[in-house]
């Protein structure tokens, strides 16, 4: 029974792991909008973490915060 579940979770691992390709070099994906959007939220994000010790606000103009 444990090997039949480990080639499911193989199996279940694989086609989700194809999806996620599909939907990455798709042309229909706006593939590098999220991943800038990504980055701009984790600098957001570190800003707003450093900022009791830089003494900045946190936020910055033009992000739209």
């Amino acid at each position: 029974m444990d090997e039949a579940l480990k080639e499911l979770v193989t199996i279940a691992t694989a086609i989700v792991g194809v999806a996620i390709i599909a939907v990455l070099v798709s042309k229909n994906a706006n593939t590098s909008g999220v991943i800038q959007s990504a980055g701009q939220a984790f600098s957001h994000s570190l800003g707003v973490a450093v900022s009791p010790v830089t003494g900045g606000s946190g936020f910055s103009i033009g992000m739209g915060y």
